[in-house]
């Protein structure tokens, strides 16, 4: 019972944080001024700025939360896997700070009074930040999705429908990524949005059915399992009858009928 307490408490958490992933919608309208060429000699509050970058840090925090509340109970399924979630989401996590850090520079600038005489820095931090989101928060929440999908598809610790929605929905985002590396499609354009609906729905769906359901029994039963058996050392080929020797070990000295 208790056992299943705290996981109910870890699914919770990670509903939460999940959700909160979400918070930085609002910069696609709030980071709008600061790609105005004149943004340093055009008088104005830098507010929509420093609020946008404050919800993306907290989109990075939310992010290594999820993936370490949720790693003790992922491990049970592949410990490398669920590492490399937890790696991934540290990466993204980087490049989010790294482009904050370059918005918060032209800020700084624009506080100064600078003008003129800085405007390709502030162009060149612009343009910084557009290219390490697309190889960050656009690229790397597939990568997220395809290993937690996996993860969350064998455990059953959610419907396996939702598992496969955050799988597939990875690829179209991959798609979309490379061709907005190669300017082929903007990373405002309808179709770059659409290309991220897969992974928008899985992981809105995923942060939802955590809060609000918590994990399946079934998946709970599997990790409950997978713990009694860690715990007391059992091996899996010893419950089918199976006995094992030691290299070079006669193996008819354990054979009671000889």
């Amino acid at each position: 019972m208790i056992a299943n307490q705290n996981l109910r408490k870890t699914s919770l958490t990670s509903g939460i944080l999940y959700l909160l992933t979400f918070v930085s919608i609002p910069t696609l309208s709030l980071y709008g001024p600061i790609h105005d060429a004149d943004y340093l000699t055009r008088p104005g509050s830098d507010t929509p700025v420093v609020l946008g970058s404050i919800l993306e840090i907290i989109v990075a925090l939310a992010g290594i939360g999820s993936s370490v509340v949720l790693y003790p109970v992922l491990k049970k399924q592949n410990r490398s896997v669920a590492l490399g979630l937890v790696a991934s989401r540290v990466l993204e996590a980087g490049t989010i700070f790294a482009g904050t850090a370059f918005l918060l520079t032209i800020v700084s600038l624009h506080r100064s009074g600078t003008g003129a005489d800085a405007k390709l820095i502030a162009q060149t931090l612009v343009t910084l930040y557009d290219r390490i989101f697309i190889g960050g928060q656009s690229l790397l929440p597939a990568v997220n999705d395809l290993l937690l999908g996996y993860l969350l598809y064998k455990s059953c610790l959610v419907p396996r429908w939702l598992a496969l929605t955050g799988i597939i929905g990875a690829f179209p985002l991959i798609a979309g990524n490379i061709a907005m590396q190669f300017d082929v499609i903007g990373r405002q354009s309808a179709l770059a949005g659409l290309s991220a609906i897969g992974v928008a729905v899985f992981e809105s769906g995923l942060g939802l059915y955590l809060t609000f359901r918590g994990y399946k029994p079934s998946g709970l039963n599997t990790t409950f399992e997978a713990d009694q058996n860690q715990a007391y050392g059992k091996d899996p080929s010893q419950e089918h009858g199976l006995q094992k020797y030691a290299p070079g070990e006669n193996r008819q000295a354990h054979d009671p009928s000889t």
